[in-house]
């Protein structure tokens, strides 16, 4: 079992006061799968809550303790049918993230009125870009170019 210091388990029940449960143990109890769920669970996030639903405070107390020795975690709070556990992520674990700037193709579709109001609308499919977007009239709209101060203007000139 992980062994924390009373600085590092107040900041962490701090940190874990806006979590919601991840995990939530039922009635059949830590069965192999809810401990293999856990586990994934603090791969990922490293501080998790954990939902025993059961009145047993005795039951909740060994439950608490199997899942720290068996996952080599530290029990950092234990209030009422809560449990907040803490592991360390793993340094190998996947933390890229796509950093996507704007948004890419999208398509849309543009439903016009007839001009008369007695026939049907006319239905088109637009592909629309990232910086484009449909006005009201069925319209599509570009962005505009990025403006540049006169200042920056002069200097790339110069």
């Amino acid at each position: 079992m992980l062994k924390l210091t009373p600085a590092e388990r107040s900041e962490l029940r701090s940190e874990a006061h806006a979590l919601k449960p991840i995990v939530i143990i039922g009635e059949a109890g830590l069965t192999p799968a809810v401990i293999k769920e856990i586990d994934s669970s603090l791969n990922s996030h490293g501080l998790i809550k954990v939902r025993v639903f059961g009145d047993d405070r005795e039951a909740r107390i060994g439950m608490y303790d199997t899942i720290c020795t068996e996952l080599k975690a530290a029990p950092v709070q234990h209030i009422g049918k809560l449990l907040v556990i803490y592991r360390p992520k793993l340094e190998g674990t996947k933390e890229t993230k796509l950093v996507k700037k704007g948004k890419g193709m999208r398509e849309v579709t543009i439903v016009k009125p007839s001009p008369s109001g007695t026939k049907k609308p006319t239905v088109s499919k637009v592909m629309v870009k990232g910086n484009e977007r449909v006005t009201q009239g069925g319209n599509v709209k570009r962005a505009k170019p990025r403006q540049s101060s006169a200042k920056k203007a002069s200097l790339e000139n110069s």
